[in-house]
C-alpha cells in the first residue's frame, strides 16, 4: 500500500549515555590506603625480625643510631621540668631514651666511622661520674626508710658550672626551722646522706641559698638576703663536718628570693631550697 502523502516524517531520537565515574571501585584512592597498610605491615614484620634476630647489645646500638646523642644543657632552669634535666632523677623525662620513673639518664657513647666506641672525652667522663653520684645518692635515700619520701625533694641539673643538686622544701618538709638557719632533724639526716657521695669526688663545691619572699619586720634585724647566706654557710659547715674537704668549697652565696623555683607564687615553700653544685674539672672542648 502506498504511503499517504500527508503523513509527517518520524522524529529522529538521539540517545546519549553518560557513564559516571566509579572512583570508589575503579579509582586510585583505595590503592593509596592499601599501600600504606602494606608499608606498615612490612615495618611491623621488620621490627619483629630485628627483635628476634638481634641480642640486647645490638638492639641498643640500633636505638643509639636513631637517637640524638647531644643532651641540651638547660641553663637557669632551677630545677624546672625536667639525672640532668632540671627534674628529679626518678621523674619522667623528655630525652630520647625515655628513662621513665625508675632510673637515671644514660649518656650515649659516641662511635667512630668503623662502628667502634670512641674513647670518652674528659667532659663525657665527668658527666658519667656525676650521674654515678646522683644514682648513689638516690639509692642511699631510697634505702633509708625515714628519708625515702624525701627523694622527691631532690633535683639534679646539668649547668654550665657543673652538676647542681637542689634540695627543695615543700608543704610537708623543711630543711630549716622556719625563719632560721637551724637545720631540722630531717634536714640534717638528708644532708648527711648527701655528704657521702659528694665527699667521694674531688670536684669543687659551690653552695647557694634560696628563700621564699615572705617579708620580715624591721624589728627582726634580718632579711631574706642574710637568711639565704646563713643557710648556705650552715650547709657548708655541715658537709665539711661530714667529710667534704674544706679546700673544695669555691663559693658560698645567698640570693634571697631572686631566683624562685615557682615564679608565679614567690611565697610557695618550694622556693626555699639549697643548691649544691659540683663544678666541672674540664672545659667543654675536652
Amino acid at each position: 500500500m502506498a504511503a499517504r502523502p500527508n503523513t509527517p516524517p518520524r522524529p529522529i531520537i538521539v540517545k546519549k549515555i553518560i557513564q559516571e565515574a566509579h572512583g570508589g571501585h575503579h579509582g586510585g584512592a583505595w590503592k593509596v590506603a592499601y599501600a600504606d597498610f602494606v608499608t606498615a605491615m612490612m615495618a611491623f614484620f621488620l621490627l619483629m625480625w630485628l627483635l628476634g634476630a638481634t641480642n640486647e647489645k645490638q638492639r641498643k646500638a640500633l636505638a643509639d643510631y636513631f637517637a640524638p646523642t647531644i643532651i641540651e644543657t638547660k641553663q637557669g632552669s632551677a630545677g624546672s621540668n625536667g639525672v640532668f634535666g632540671g627534674d628529679s632523677i626518678v621523674s619522667a623525662d623528655d630525652y630520647p631514651h625515655a628513662a621513665g620513673q625508675t632510673g637515671s639518664r644514660s649518656i650515649t657513647i659516641p662511635r667512630d666511622v668503623v662502628g667502634g666506641p670512641k674513647e670518652a672525652s674528659g667532659r663525657e667522663t665527668e658527666k658519667m661520674k656525676f650521674q654515678q653520684v646522683a644514682k648513689s645518692l638516690m639509692e642511699r635515700i631510697q634505702q633509708r626508710g625515714d628519708l625515702k619520701r624525701l627523694a622527691r625533694n631532690l633535683r639534679f641539673t646539668e649547668t654550665v658550672e657543673g652538676m647542681r643538686i637542689d634540695v627543695i622544701d615543700d608543704a610537708d618538709f623543711s630543711m630549716f626551722a622556719m625563719g632560721t638557719s637551724q637545720l631540722t632533724p630531717e634536714g640534717a639526716r638528708l644532708f648527711g646522706e648527701i655528704a657521702k657521695p659528694v665527699a667521694d669526688v674531688t670536684n669543687q663545691v659551690m653552695i647557694r641559698g634560696h628563700t621564699d619572699a615572705a617579708p620580715w619586720s624591721v624589728k627582726s634585724g634580718t632579711n631574706n638576703w642574710r637568711l639565704s647566706v646563713d643557710r648556705a654557710e650552715v650547709v657548708r659547715n655541715y658537709l665539711e663536718f661530714r667529710g667534704v674537704g674544706g679546700n673544695r668549697f669555691a663559693r658560698i652565696e645567698g640570693v634571697a628570693d631572686r631566683e624562685p623555683y615557682v615564679p608565679a607564687d614567690r611565697l610557695d615553700p618550694r622556693n626555699r631550697r639549697i643548691s649544691i653544685t659540683l663544678g666541672w674539672r674540664t672545659s667543654p672542648d675536652n
